[in-house]
Formats: C-alpha cells, sequence, structure tokens
C-alpha cells in the first residue's frame, strides 16, 4: 500500500493518452516524479509538456514496451534519475477483433508483444529495483498495476487474440502478487480489469509498426472493429475515474480494480460454467438482438 505519493516515483506506459495520461496528472497532482512511457512520440510529448507545466519532475522516453532492449533501457535510465519506481504502471495496450483463425502472426506477435510481453518487461526489470530499495528501508513502499481488461475474465466472441493476450496478464498479476507475498510485505500489486471506456484503444492500429502490417482485413475483423468503437466510444465511465480507482487502491492494497462492478455477474457465470462443466454461456444472452445481428453480419454472404 502507498498511502502518501509526495516526492515518490511512477513509471507509466501508455501515457500518452487513456489511463496511462490521466494517472499522470493525478501523480502531478500529488507531487510525484514521472516517468512517461509511450510510443507515439506526439502524444508523449504533449504529456510531458502539460506534467511539467503542472510541477513535476518528468523523464519522458518513447519506448516500444514489446522490446526487451527498449525496456532495459528505460530502467536503466529511471534508476539513473530517480531511484527505484515506487508506482508501476504497465498499462500500454492495443486492441484486436476478428474470429481467432483469423488472425495472422503478425496480429498474434503485435497484440502479445505489446499486452502481454510489455507487462512482463516491466514486471522482470522493476520488481528487483523495488524489492532492493524495500530491503534497504523498511517504511519503503511501491506498487505495481498491470492493465489487463474484463476481456481478461470472460472471453467475448470475436475477440480471440485479444482476449489470450488479457487472460494472460491476470494471470500473470495474480501470480505476481502471490510470489511478491512470499518475500516481502512492502511491494503489491493489483491487477486492473477495465470495461468499455473512452481511452483510444479502438484506434490502435496508428501505432501498429511497419514490421507487423496487417494485411487485408477480414470482414469479422471490420466487423469487431466497428463494434469495439461503437462500445468505447459510447462509455460513460472516464479514463479519469478509472485512473482515481488506480490510485484508491493501491492506498487500500486492493488488487481487482474494476471500471464497471456490475459486469461481475458476467463472470460469475463464466465461473459457474467451469465449476459445472457446462457448456460456455451465451455471452449475449442478456442482449439476444446483438448476437443475433454479429451472426447475421458474420453469416451474410
Amino acid at each position: 500500500m502507498i498511502e502518501n505519493f509526495e516526492g515518490k516515483t511512477a513509471v507509466l506506459t501508455g501515457a500518452g493518452s487513456g489511463f496511462g495520461l490521466e494517472c499522470a496528472r493525478i501523480g502531478a497532482q500529488r507531487g510525484m516524479n514521472l516517468v512517461l512511457v509511450d510510443v507515439q512520440q506526439d502524444a508523449l510529448d504533449a504529456a510531458a509538456a502539460e506534467m511539467q507545466a503542472a510541477g513535476a519532475q518528468v523523464l519522458a522516453q518513447r519506448v516500444d514496451v514489446s522490446n526487451a532492449q527498449q525496456m532495459e533501457q528505460l530502467a536503466a535510465a529511471v534508476q539513473a534519475r530517480f531511484g527505484a519506481p515506487h508506482f508501476v504502471f504497465n498499462n500500454a495496450g492495443v486492441g484486436s477483433g476478428g474470429l481467432v483463425w483469423e488472425s495472422t502472426v503478425a496480429d498474434w506477435e503485435w497484440v502479445l508483444g505489446v499486452n502481454l510481453w510489455g507487462v512482463i518487461h516491466g514486471v522482470r526489470l522493476f520488481t528487483p529495483m523495488m524489492l532492493a530499495a524495500a530491503a534497504q528501508d523498511p517504511s519503503w513502499r511501491g506498487h505495481i498495476v498491470n492493465t489487463a481488461s474484463m476481456a481478461g475474465l470472460l472471453n467475448p466472441p470475436n475477440m480471440g487474440v485479444y482476449n489470450v493476450s488479457k487472460h494472460a496478464v491476470v494471470s500473470l498479476t495474480e501470480t505476481l502478487y502471490q510470489d511478491l507475498s512470499l518475500v516481502t510485505d512492502q511491494v503489491g500489486a493489483s491487477v486492473l480489469c477495465p470495461f468499455f471506456v473512452a481511452t483510444g484503444i479502438h484506434a490502435s492500429e496508428r501505432n501498429r509498426p511497419e514490421g507487423l502490417a496487417a494485411g487485408r482485413a477480414t470482414k469479422s475483423q471490420l466487423i469487431g472493429q466497428a463494434m469495439t468503437g461503437k462500445a468505447v466510444t459510447s462509455g460513460k465511465v472516464t479514463a479519469a475515474e478509472v485512473a482515481a480507482k488506480v490510485f484508491d487502491a493501491m492506498a487500500t492494497g486492493q488488487f481487482y480494480i474494476y471500471s464497471h462492478p456490475k459486469a461481475i455477474g458476467s463472470v460469475q457465470t463464466r465461473l459457474e460454467d467451469v465449476l459445472q462443466a457446462r457448456n460456455p454461456t451465451d455471452p449475449f444472452a442478456d442482449k439476444p438482438e446483438l448476437g443475433a445481428q454479429l451472426r447475421a453480419a458474420l453469416r451474410a454472404v
């Protein structure tokens, strides 16, 4: 748990927009040193300028979180500038849709690279730094927050690659929580599982690297992009509200962070499917018109 953020250091990936940017704003308000990380240079520059104007000490780094070497260079730069970070927000993420067998190798490598390997790198590089700082000072406290999704607790159709990446982040973070509890009481972990929130993730293709360029979009991928875009942009919960929940969770030691607590009912249904060994429940059971529309669109010649 971190109760006082004044003078502490935060490392925020995906800091140019969405949850990362809103957490940076809260961090600046609370007197934190900010390490802002993003792959989009103009968004990163704007975030850095805003936080510096707010009085924060800022280290801004353009980093592809899927790249091990770039993340290692980031960790070294953080250590040199601020020492071990107190708050690590492994938050950078990209969206993906389409029928699971239509995803290309490039689709898998891009989404898993950012959504999963980015978190893996953040955990493997910053956790030892935090544990070393904790060992030197009994009063030192740190917290790691990894951004997953409700898609890490459910399996919505036509989102296979994304679901896989986010389930892996939930598993990784739950294990991290348990592993940390074996060795320290000074460093905690939480997993953020947002539902549809306006963050810009539906426009992720803008930052897709040339080496993993998308092929011609299939019908299911186009349908997935349209449905996700509509759901995200119409979301009533804001990224700022979710960022506030992240800071609240760090202060109280809460592990699971939800943007839409009412969505947990669907998680309960899934777990009951598992416990009772019954076939997966129709995800559109409470909104059959949406399921009918998707099936009709995918089956149309």
